[in-house]
Formats: structure tokens, C-alpha cells, sequence
């Protein structure tokens, strides 16, 4: 990370100097044709756009991406994080080959390395606009949703950018995602039996004690004028005594 977070500031300090064009380092197959093939690395390079916050979120965004990149490091060891980096890498150019006239951008690698470090630190918190503390869980949900909406409206050639950065995820977390999966839904299975096993009822109507089991149809809810976790059926949800302490109700 930190030798790409390098080579990006050398660069933006050059362009800013006039000594480079930014344009330099774009990748496109086109060039790459024509003979630019130092373009197969350059990419890599090309500084993020200044936005809405010009250079400071530049900064930040480097900061960031070496914070980020770190962690992941540690938590994988050099090889594998390199490794994480080069498929991203090499997914980003090989889809870049496929709209004509495209051009690829670091941006959804990036990415890539932001969404792996919000599923392994999902409680990390940012603050935003240097202010609002937020759980990276959150932006990352908000990049997941970015990306799908890519994909609806967006060009044949960002779909396939998105596609190159979650493909580069998945690789790296899609076995750990589906056992975590597997092993919520027998968790869950195994809860449902235990408890049917068992024949308590769930939901029990603390005015006529019908239950979930004896009166399955029934759509019990709780109170939450009631003291205690008191629950009700339809028929008594809206005409009962509120519950000032659990056994001693008052009118109401």
C-alpha cells in the first residue's frame, strides 16, 4: 500500500508541476495498441480526483487506503495481500479489454481493498467530515448499494469494473461468507426444532392465553404501554387493562 499511495503522490506532485500529463497514466487498450505499453503499470498510479473537498480529500483518501491496506497485511501476512492486490490488478485490465474504447481506473480496486477491510472490521469507526463518528459497516453497505445501482444504470463498461472489484472479493471471502451463511440457517433450524420439541408456545395472550401453537392463525403482538414483555391477541391487542407491574393491572 504504501508504495502505491507513493507513486500516486509523486505523480500528482509532477502533474501539479507540468512535468507529466495525468492522461499518462490511464490505461486503455486502445494505446496499449499503439505501442504505450508502459500503460500496463501506470494505471496503478493515477492519483483519485480532488472531488468536492479538492486536494484534502486526496489526503484522506491515501490515508485511508494505507490505513486499510495495513490492516490487511497484518491480518494476512504480505503474500497474501499482494496477491489480493494483483488479482484485483489483473481483473481490472483483463475486463477493460472487453467494451471498445474503454478506459480502466483504479478506483473499484480501491474499493476492493476498502469492502475487505469493512467485512473483516466491521465496528471500525470513521469519522465523518472529521466529525460524525460512523461504524464502517455502514459506508460499506452504502458502496455495496453504489455498486448495484452501477450495474442497473450504469454503462457496460462500469458493470464489468464492479464486476472485476466484488469478483476479487468473492475469491478472497465467498467461502467464509457462504459457511457463515450455512451455519446461520442450522442455527436457526436447529432453534425452531428445539423449541418445537420442547411444546412451549412462543407467543401466549396474556388475557385469554391463547397461543402460537394452539391458534396458529393468530397474529399476536406485544404492548408497549404494558410493563413487561405482555403479549396479545387480536382480539385483546387493542381491548385490554395495561400492566403497571406483571400480575397487577390498571384500567385503561
Amino acid at each position: 500500500s504504501i508504495y502505491i499511495v507513493m507513486g500516486q503522490v509523486a505523480v500528482l506532485l509532477l502533474a501539479l508541476m507540468g512535468r507529466v500529463e495525468l492522461e499518462w497514466f490511464l490505461f486503455s487498450p486502445g494505446r496499449l495498441a499503439a505501442g504505450e505499453w508502459w500503460r500496463f503499470f501506470s494505471f496503478i498510479f493515477m492519483p483519485p480526483a480532488p472531488g468536492l473537498f479538492g486536494y484534502a480529500l486526496i489526503a484522506f483518501a491515501w490515508y485511508m487506503f494505507y490505513l486499510m491496506g495495513s490492516a490487511l497485511e497484518g491480518y494476512w501476512g504480505v503474500f497474501r495481500y499482494n496477491l489480493f492486490l494483483f488479482i484485483g490488478y489483473a481483473l481490472t485490465l483483463a475486463v477493460s479489454f472487453i467494451p471498445p474504447g474503454h478506459v480502466a481506473t483504479n478506483l473499484f480496486l480501491a474499493g476492493s481493498v476498502f469492502l475487505a477491510f469493512a467485512y473483516l472490521n466491521p465496528e471500525f469507526e470513521l469519522l465523518l467530515f472529521f466529525i460524525l463518528p460512523v461504524k464502517i459497516k455502514w459506508l460499506a453497505l452504502l458502496t455495496w448499494a453504489g455498486y448495484a445501482v452501477t450495474c442497473f444504470v450504469g454503462t457496460w463498461a462500469d458493470r464489468l469494473q464492479v464486476m472485476a472489484s466484488v469478483g476479487n472479493f468473492l475469491l478472497f471471502f465467498g467461502a467464509d461468507i457462504f459457511r457463515s451463511a450455512l451455519h446461520g440457517r442450522r442455527r436457526m433450524a436447529h432453534q425452531a426444532a428445539s423449541l418445537a420439541a420442547s411444546g412451549e408456545a412462543r407467543h401466549t395472550c396474556y388475557v385469554c392465553k391463547k397461543t402460537d401453537q394452539t391458534h396458529p392463525q393468530l397474529d399476536f403482538r406485544y404492548c408497549s404501554q404494558c410493563a413487561g414483555d405482555q403479549c396479545y391477541c387480536p382480539e385483546h391487542i387493542r381491548n385490554h387493562t395495561h400492566v403497571v407491574t406483571p400480575g397487577e393491572p390498571k384500567a385503561g
